[in-house]
């Protein structure tokens, strides 16, 4: 069967906002509005930042402005995999960060269970699902590096469970799969729009004043603060906390440090109990392959396969625009990977297919930072790990915004910063030869050419 006959029906919405619980956009600011703390950005960054703010003090006034509405770009696009992990997974935190590892994954696994219980405090329904997630290996040489993660993370306090090729397959069964490495309790599958909607009515609840339709479009100097032009009206502020990710940086000298990203996924048909049966995937675990160009899945709570990945797609430029959205190419080439790994479903159809920008750099994890004398923190450059990690984000921003040193303040990852991309048009060269060098190591058991053991020298990379 030609893999584009399951497209016919997708709707090019993505999924999760695709929902009858969706709130009614807040009106935008008219006016000018005067507040302690300003934050800009309505998704995970910005909402997790209000939240913790209110929470450290009640009495913080605070105020949030989103230039489109709450959850409508990465916070509501995304897999849904909430990761304890800080330093976008284990391997590259022991690369970058080897004697803070245990402690960022101690971090980690505290700031997980954070959001668990900031949903059961709040009442918020985001189906949450703590579950895991599977690393799979499909080619032999993702074995042996499956295995030998597996004798390494206890050493810093993770305990996963290496699954060779028939254990694997009697939790998901594809007939691609060779073994696995299941991280059991460092993973949590949840709503992605359904939890930025729960955060918004919670600093709702606790006084944060929310405007969406409210683009930031200027900062600078007030007084002993800080003032952030909108388009109807002003912001004046003591303290500003920047969480817009992939969009222009308010603080120029941060943009170079980002590049958009280009993610794609789709979300099937519910599955009926047969054809679930089929798979097994009883225990409900999230999944991604080991490639260089990866895929991630995983089940929705009624049943339907999230798959996505593959293609991570750079525009020259770093130009981000709706067009963008969608990419019938990439959708084509992901069905056609959909029943390469389940051919048990053939004839499942698509119900959506989308895709949009997140921010990527070149360490792959987040970096912080200020402006402005400490009246300005910033954090970005998640690359597409920030459902969790976005949480301790904001926490360091409010440390740095309170100007007193904290354990979080005071570590490598936090104080580092990734190296900077080149201008255009180095940036397009250098980015499209690194995709083309990772496609092909995953064509070569993994052996990588000599553009990506520079790059790795420098710890520079590119990623989503």
């Amino acid at each position: 069967m030609d893999p584009a006959l399951s497209l016919a029906d997708a709707s090019p919405t993505p999924f999760w906002l695709d929902h009858p619980s969706k709130p009614e956009a807040l009106p935008a600011l008219v006016g000018d509005e005067h507040t302690e703390l300003l934050v800009v950005g309505g998704g995970y960054s910005g909402l997790w930042t209000a939240l913790l703010a209110k929470e450290r003090d009640p009495k913080t006034d605070v105020v949030l402005v989103e230039g489109n509405e709450i959850a409508w770009s990465a916070s509501g696009r995304n897999g849904g995999f909430c990761a304890a992990s800080l330093t976008h997974g284990f391997g590259n935190g022991l690369e970058r960060w080897p004697n803070e590892l245990r402690r960022l994954e101690e971090l980690g696994a505290a700031n997980l269970q954070a959001i668990e219980d900031t949903l059961t405090r709040y009442g918020i329904d985001a189906e949450w699902e703590r579950t895991g997630e599977i690393d799979v290996a499909t080619e032999p040489y993702q074995l042996d590096e499956l295995r030998e993660a597996a004798e390494l993370m206890p050493k810093y306090g993770s305990e996963p469970v290496l699954l060779e090729r028939d254990a694997l397959r009697a939790e998901v069964d594809s007939p691609t799969f060779l073994g696995g490495l299941w991280d059991k309790d460092g993973v949590a599958m949840v709503h992605p729009a359904k939890l930025a909607w729960g955060l918004k009515r919670a600093c709702l609840d606790l006084g944060v004043r929310i405007y969406e339709h409210t683009r930031a479009e200027s900062l600078s100097r007030h007084g002993a603060g800080m003032a952030v032009r909108t388009g109807y009206g002003r912001v004046f502020a003591r303290r500003v906390a920047l969480g817009t990710n992939i969009f222009p940086n308010l603080v120029r000298r941060v943009r170079p440090y980002l590049v958009p990203v280009y993610d794609y996924a789709l979300m099937t048909e519910p599955l009926t109990d047969d054809r679930l049966a089929a798979i097994g995937w009883k225990n409900r675990q999230g999944l991604g392959d080991s490639a260089n160009q990866f895929h991630y899945f995983r089940l929705s709570a009624d049943n339907r396969v999230l798959w996505g990945g593959y293609d991570a797609v750079y525009h020259y430029g770093g130009r981000v625009a709706a067009e963008h959205d969608q990419r019938p190419a990439t959708f084509r080439k992901l069905a056609a990977h959909f029943f390469t790994a389940f051919p048990q479903l053939e004839g499942v159809r698509f119900s959506h297919a989308w895709g949009g920008p997140i921010d990527t750099c070149a360490r792959f994890s987040a970096f912080y930072g200020t402006a402005h004398e400490g009246r300005v923190a910033y954090a970005a450059g998640y690359t597409g790990l920030g459902v969790g990690a976005t949480r301790f984000g904001a926490d360091v921003m409010l440390d740095l915004l309170a100007g007193s040193p904290t354990e979080r303040t005071s570590l490598e990852m936090v104080r580092s910063k990734p190296l900077p991309f080149p201008p255009e048009p180095l940036k397009w060269t250098g980015i499209s030869l690194t995709r083309w060098s990772l496609a092909k190591a995953d064509r070569n058991a993994g052996h990588r050419n000599a553009w990506l053991k520079t790059m790795d020298r420098l710890g520079l990379g590119f990623d989503s």
